[in-house]
């Protein structure tokens, strides 16, 4: 059954989520979203990665012989990852350097292998840069929600070093929000970043249990008047 492209979102931003749902890629999210720019650069990172594999792989998915697929496809995000990582090193050096081995990681990342192996290998170019560009939304959300929670809690701060990405002239975005703060540092170790993954995900599943008792209140009182 080919899903519609209302579906394909509806997975990727949140009922298949890679970071609240699926679990995947949860090294560099754990690691690397400290801070808000952080989590941002890796998060863009990825979704190019989701969107130019997905792309690649229904492009040429008629063509590839299902033994050598996999092969095939980890040479796709690869070369993808590596334009991708020179770019930055070029354009956003001073990020490069503090996201380090996490972007040529990116290879690695099961969330993206599996939507080229489950997804794009089976689906027009379009679902595939949707699904792409989708998963990769939502795993950035992910990616800066946990990001903004441990970067205020850690440092009393939102877009802090916002000229890494966004050029010198953007150093008013950084905002001070306790002043003579003098951080707490659980947040911004690895730990703190499974506590705040943790809530995350818990609120969702609350958010998603409320949805389904919504849902089936409204199938039963749709029954019953029909009934009547």
């Amino acid at each position: 059954m080919t899903p519609s492209y209302g579906q394909v979102i509806r997975d990727g931003l949140w009922s298949n989520n890679p970071g609240f749902v699926q679990l995947l890629g949860l090294c560099p999210l754990l690691a690397i979203s400290n801070t808000m720019i952080n989590a941002l650069g890796l998060g863009l990172a990825t979704t190019l990665t989701l969107v130019a594999s997905n792309v690649t792989v229904s492009l040429i998915r008629n063509f590839v012989r299902p033994e050598i697929r996999i092969p095939v496809f980890v040479m796709i995000i690869a070369s993808v990852v590596t334009a991708i990582e020179l770019a930055m090193n070029a354009y956003f050096h001073e990020l490069y350097k503090i996201l380090g081995i996490f972007i040529p990681l990116i290879v690695t990342n099961c969330a993206i292998m599996g939507r080229a192996e489950a997804f794009a290998s089976r689906q027009n170019v379009g679902r595939a840069f949707v699904d792409g560009l989708a998963m990769g939304v939502g795993f950035t959300i992910v990616l800066l929600l946990l990001g903004t929670m441990r970067e205020v809690i850690g440092f009393g701060t939102l877009l802090q070093r916002a000229d890494l990405m966004f050029g010198e002239g953007a150093q008013w975005l950084s905002v001070t929000l306790f002043a003579d703060y003098r951080g707490y540092l659980l947040a911004i170790l690895p730990p703190g970043a499974f506590i705040g993954l943790g809530l995350l995900i818990a609120i969702k599943n609350i958010i998603d249990g409320k949805l389904e008792k919504r849902k089936k209140a409204v199938t039963l009182e749709t029954a019953g008047a029909a009934a009547t």
